[in-house]
């Protein structure tokens, strides 16, 4: 899906302003890339942030298209979300900033933000449609080479679908921002740049001696290296 972000009063940037965007691709570029989200939800009257994988699908039944969550039935953030507004949030850190001055150390950075109230997944065609692109989240096209999920394993888990209508994306980019006295003392400053990479592919213990590494992991293994 293109077109543009409407901020609300929830997802309107109040500093920095300059380095939001409400361009969809832009926050569909951010979500691709991304391995974890951290989704923040209220529990029993207090705030809890979890770490989850996800999925989205940009033409998905939700406004805005959907991004999807999973994890265990037996998780209570996972039964109580249905019922209360929900809060992803997702980075990626591209390089550190090193200042002058401790007040403009910083980190280039490239973020988004999605709130929603999530709908829990009942649908078997969309539930099996989002754990394949939660699979393919990490390596595309691993979930077209897998056997189907068995009834058990589908008990045990439970599918969110939250809008992707009420988001915000920010980024900083670029040099660090000194006084020009602090540049004028003559202190080091610049960036370091961080990129996620694969190290060396370490096969099961219990494969064939023979076995191949599948393509799909190539090519993964290619894209996290070529970053």
């Amino acid at each position: 899906m293109t077109g543009s972000l409407s901020p609300t009063a929830r997802t309107t940037l109040t500093r920095h302003r300059e380095r939001g965007s409400e361009d969809r691709a832009d926050l569909f570029a951010v979500l691709a890339e991304s391995l974890v989200c951290h989704v923040g939800i209220v529990r029993d009257g207090q705030p809890v942030v979890l770490p989850a994988v996800f999925a989205v699908d940009p033409g998905g039944p939700d406004d805005g298209g959907t991004l999807y969550l999973h994890g265990s039935v037996a998780a209570p953030w996972l039964a109580q979300a249905p019922t209360t507004p929900v809060c992803a949030t997702f980075t990626l850190v591209d390089a550190a900033v090193v200042a002058r001055a401790s007040f403009s150390h910083s980190l280039n950075y490239r973020s988004a933000v999605v709130m929603g109230v999530a709908r829990r997944v009942e649908d078997d065609a969309e539930r099996d449609h989002a754990l394949a692109l939660i699979v393919d989240q990490v390596i595309p096209g691993r979930s077209a080479t897998l056997r189907a999920n068995t009834r058990k394993e589908l008990a045990a888990t439970v599918v969110l679908a939250v809008p992707l209508a009420e988001a915000s994306v920010k980024a900083r980019t670029g040099p660090p921002s000194d006084e020009p006295e602090d540049v004028a003392s003559g202190t080091w400053a610049g960036l370091v740049p961080l990129r996620l990479a694969a190290g060396e592919i370490e096969p099961a213990a219990d494969l064939p001696v023979a076995a191949e590494v599948p393509d799909d992991v190539r090519r993964r293994v290619a894209q996290w290296s070529a970053r």
